[in-house]
This record gives C-alpha cells, sequence and structure tokens, in this order.
C-alpha cells in the first residue's frame, strides 16, 4: 500500500491566535491546489484536526472528489506551553526539542511522545483499509518523527521538512519510507 505524508504549506502567522486556529496564506492556498497532481490519488484523505491541515485537506480533497476525515492523532505537537513564538526564540526551542527527544523543552510536548502518538495513528489508520491508500494531511514536525520511525532512525532535526507544503511517501505494512520529504512547487 502506498501512503503519503504531506504537511501543510504556508499559514497566516498571527500571534493573537492560536497556532491550531491559523490558517493557509494565499501563497498556501495556492501551492495545496498544486499538491493533487504531485502524488497518486488515495482513497482516503485523513487530517489532524488544525485548521491550517484541514484547510490543506480540503483543497486536495476537492480536487480529487475524496470526503476528508480527521483525527486529532496527527496535530502537530503540542507547543500550546509557550504559544507563538517569535523565530529567535522558535528555532532554538525547535532544535532543543529534536536533539533531547525524551525532555520536555520549554513545556513542549516530548519528541518521542509525539512520535508514539503519531505512528499509533498511522497504524490504526491504515490497519483499518490495508488494500486502500492513504493521504495523510498534518505537519512537518510530527511528519519528522514518523519519517524517523519509518526510517529506523533516530529523531534529528536533519529529517525535518525542507519547507512547508513538502511530502513523502510510505509504505505502512512494511513500515517503510518509500521517499525522503519533496517540496511540492
Amino acid at each position: 500500500m502506498l501512503c503519503a505524508w504531506v504537511s501543510h504549506p504556508e499559514v497566516i502567522v498571527d500571534p493573537a491566535v492560536r497556532i491550531q486556529d491559523w490558517g493557509l496564506s494565499s501563497v498556501g492556498r495556492a501551492r495545496a491546489a498544486r499538491i493533487p497532481s504531485l502524488l497518486p490519488q488515495p482513497l482516503r484523505i485523513v487530517s489532524s484536526s488544525e485548521r491550517k491541515a484541514l484547510d490543506t485537506a480540503a483543497i486536495i480533497a476537492g480536487r480529487w472528489g475524496t470526503e476528508v476525515e480527521v483525527d486529532e492523532d496527527l496535530g502537530e505537537l503540542d507547543r500550546s506551553a509557550t504559544g507563538y513564538l517569535e523565530p529567535s526564540d522558535f528555532e532554538p526551542t525547535v532544535d532543543a526539542f529534536f536533539a533531547e527527544p525524551q525532555r520536555s523543552v520549554r513545556g513542549w510536548e516530548r519528541a518521542a511522545d509525539a512520535q508514539d502518538r503519531v505512528e499509533r495513528a498511522v497504524r490504526r489508520i491504515a490497519a483499518q483499509t490495508p488494500e486502500r491508500g492513504i493521504a495523510f494531511i498534518a505537519h512537518g514536525g510530527v511528519g519528522a518523527l514518523l519519517l524517523a520511525s519509518l526510517r529506523r532512525e533516530r529523531i534529528s532535526r536533519a529529517l525535518d521538512q525542507p519547507a512547508m507544503g513538502s511530502s513523502f511517501t510510505f509504505d505502512p505494512q512494511d513500515w517503510t519510507a518509500l521517499s525522503s520529504w519533496e517540496r511540492s512547487r
């Protein structure tokens, strides 16, 4: 079975809005509209419940004529302890998150816990329909954690997406990555 993990493209960053409620920017919407031409059409689309992922999934589903299912466990790492961080604070915090997966950095969900949550969700969803391809529409951070698991590598920021709106393919039955991150144009 061929599955794809797709991270949402660019968002409207608004420090006054909860991160989970950020929507796609006009650039992000345009990039999301090109994603269906880059991937084989799956029979299922399962999205994170966060708005940016739902916006992306709706655009893709509209192009493919497919329904969108939502699964809370596909959400990005929980960083509600800090909320929005300026880039000068955010980047070092993300570096520490990946470097110390067993430790909660600034109150964020531990990388090891987020990896376990997403891996369990993907395995559960894939087991429900083992004969059908699935597009998982979610986030880059937890996507990097999933990719580490699929490659049987340790958690590392080196496995992070090259840009928002990237994807990789994998076989959930063999638990193997079939590609690296590829940025949608």
